[in-house]
């Protein structure tokens, strides 16, 4: 009966298109049929929704319905939110124009079908029954999607059609130490995320809604992440509601401390104007130090291994899943929003003179409070226990910013052997993971190395940045007795027996050198040294059995082209020869690798000379692997 009665809606005119909740049910189920006899009515029935009246109410009941089949329920809430983002308000191009459906679509006469919109009656149904939808829903997936709705309406109708949607929220909110409210406490959380989400980058003057969000749901959400941060809780509930405050926190925080509440007055005109009250954070810095404390003690947490029994229990034992472990998942939060306070108030004379009391607040008080949990948890990998690359990017990333500020930079230096050599250069080292990926999969290796999104997320190159940092701003403490550590390792694998090499330890050495080209290549002192160490250290890995060496060997290449040689110039044809061997390496990597290096070796004087005759060749072999992988650099060169 459903599927008769969902068959007779396939019609696209939008016109006088009827469905009930049973037909729509039948719909949604039949889409995921193999038999393509049921599938493609439903498919285009489903495409028709949008032009159905009362259609997206029906989606939210089979969505909030426990009882349908959770494949089912999905479906409906991606229709729900899909039909909420193109239907809610008219669609315009950056001219103006009015835009055609999403899926394309003419009328009788050949014009492009014009989108529909739902009216405001299915919209008041919607923003009526969703927010309760969501309070109440326990599946994540579904409750992602509910809540990805509520942020699209939002950005239309909230705060002057939607009114209700904070005080709910909050209403929600303030009933968490109820434990049996836990998964709506949650939900509403994720509710007034998404809400914030939708200020996060707009500029001070068009925050007015988010400060006033902050003034009435901040006095509710602090006390919450205290009694969340007590020693003895560790349930998954509590670090599931951290995150969400801390993802507020940040939405809030990240561009602009909050500003007071927002008054509104009438003007002599008759027009309304509205002020918004000064940062109670800078009327007083003070008041910020309870949410201090709150990043601190999370990322102070202990996170024992799931094979001692300790709470909190049961952290996965693969990468994966430790990286999407709820409570890792808190540490990460309040790391990043560490680092981003630092970065805009850590140096007053960066700061904006509105803020550079706060600042001065910052860098003498907090900064160094934060110092310590993100030393302890840098110390972590050292002492053999687990951490996530994205929380030690982001501590490493907040040591860097420490190094440059004195106070901070006072506590670091008696740990500075601890940093350098037990944190930063090991994290530098490649994993047994890249190697075998360097071997078995070596496109991926490529596109990972030459990702421009490494510096974001990639502790090794926060490692890197903090060593060159430290050798720029804190070259008297650091650089000889690291450069001598460097020097030490090159010549223990230069003096070791082949099976006793440390291959892995001595590319860190090399990628140490590497990114430290500038300020040797710049200093007479250290300049002079430097075609030695290729010729003795870098030219021999051209031929060595290891892989990922002959790649870094190519490297090196790229970063002290310009060397002076002191020689008759057989040390540059010897160079040119090496590299261009390796352009037909069997290693993918050291291809991409040695053909960067080439680019750079065309421009020294002499080398044209054992160039020129080999052009043709070299050439083929770039076309060769550009067919077969290219990036920016490749082309470059």
């Amino acid at each position: 009966q459903g599927q008769e009665k969902y068959k007779s809606c396939t019609n696209e005119t939008g016109d006088d298109l009827i469905m009930d909740v049973e037909a729509l049910h039948v719909a949604l189920q039949h889409s995921f049929s193999a038999d393509a006899n049921l599938r493609d009515p439903a498919e285009k029935t489903i495409k028709s929704l949008k032009y159905v009246k009362g259609s997206t109410t029906m989606l939210l009941q089979v969505a909030a319905e426990k009882q349908v089949q959770y494949e089912v329920r999905q479906q409906a809430a991606i229709q729900l939110k899909n039909i909420c983002r193109e239907c809610w308000v008219e669609r315009v191009s950056f001219t103006g124009a009015p835009l055609p459906p999403l899926d394309g679509g003419s009328t009788e006469n050949g014009e492009p079908k014009k989108a529909p919109l739902l009216d405001e009656e299915d919209k008041g149904l919607i923003r009526n029954n969703l927010v309760e939808a969501l309070l109440a829903e326990p599946e994540k997936s579904i409750r992602d999607l509910m809540a990805e709705t509520i942020h699209s309406i939002a950005i239309h109708d909230f705060p002057d059609k939607w009114p209700n949607l904070l005080p709910t929220l909050l209403s929600t909110i303030s009933q968490s130490s109820d434990s049996s409210q836990a998964l709506r406490v949650h939900n509403a959380l994720l509710a007034l995320r998404k809400i914030c989400k939708r200020y996060e980058y707009k500029s001070r003057d068009q925050r007015g809604p988010l400060n006033e969000i902050v003034v009435q749901s901040f006095p509710l959400l602090l006390p919450l992440a205290q009694r969340l941060i007590d020693p003895n809780e560790h349930s998954l509930e509590a670090a599931l509601m951290l995150k969400q405050i801390l993802k507020i926190f940040w939405s809030s925080t990240q561009f602009y401390l909050p500003g007071g509440s927002t008054t509104t007055a009438n003007n002599d005109d008759g027009t309304l104007s509205s002020t918004t009250g000064p940062s109670p954070a800078l009327a007083n810095p003070e008041v910020m130090q309870p949410w201090f404390d709150v990043l601190k003690a999370v990322l102070s947490k202990t996170l024992p291994e799931a094979s001692t029994g300790q709470e909190p229990r049961n952290q996965p034992t693969s990468v994966e899943e430790r990286n999407a472990w709820p409570w890792w998942k808190v540490k990460k939060w309040s790391v990043q929003i560490m680092s981003r306070l630092f970065s805009r108030y850590g140096i007053p004379s960066y700061a904006e003179d509105e803020v550079k009391e706060f600042a001065r607040h910052f860098s003498v008080n907090v900064a160094p409070q934060f110092l310590g949990p993100v030393c302890e948890t840098l110390n972590l990998r050292p002492s053999g226990q687990f951490c996530t690359d994205r929380v030690v990017h982001l501590c490493l990333t907040f040591v860097d910013l420490a190094v440059e500020l004195a106070p901070t930079y006072k506590l670091l230096k008696p740990h500075m052997d601890f940093l350098l050599y037990k944190v930063c250069f090991p994290t530098m080292c490649l994993t047994a993971e890249d190697i075998e990926q360097f071997e078995n999969d070596p496109h991926e290796f490529v596109h990972k190395q030459n990702s421009p999104l490494a510096d974001f997320y990639d502790p090794r190159m926060s490692a890197i940045t903090l060593v060159t940092d430290l050798v720029k701003h804190r070259g008297k403490d650091v650089t000889q007795p690291l450069l001598s550590f460097l020097t030490e390792i090159i010549q223990r694998y230069g003096s070791s027996e082949d099976a006793t090499k440390n291959h892995v330890e001595k590319d860190g050495a090399l990628l140490a050198f590497g990114s430290l080209s500038d300020l040797l290549l710049s200093k007479k002192k250290y300049s002079s040294e430097l075609e030695g160490l290729m010729v003795s250290s870098v030219f021999p890995d051209f031929n060595s059995p290891v892989g990922f060496l002959r790649c870094r060997a190519c490297w090196m290449v790229q970063r002290f082209s310009t060397v002076t040689w002191s020689d008759d110039g057989s040390n540059l044809r010897n160079l040119i020869q090496l590299v261009l061997q390796r352009l037909s390496d069997p290693a993918l990597p050291v291809q991409i690798e040695a053909s960067k290096a080439l680019r750079f070796l065309i421009e020294v004087d002499g080398a044209e000379t054992t160039l020129l005759p080999v052009l043709p060749q070299i050439l083929n072999e770039y076309f060769r692997i550009m067919n077969e992988i290219g990036n920016d650099e490749f082309v470059a060169a």
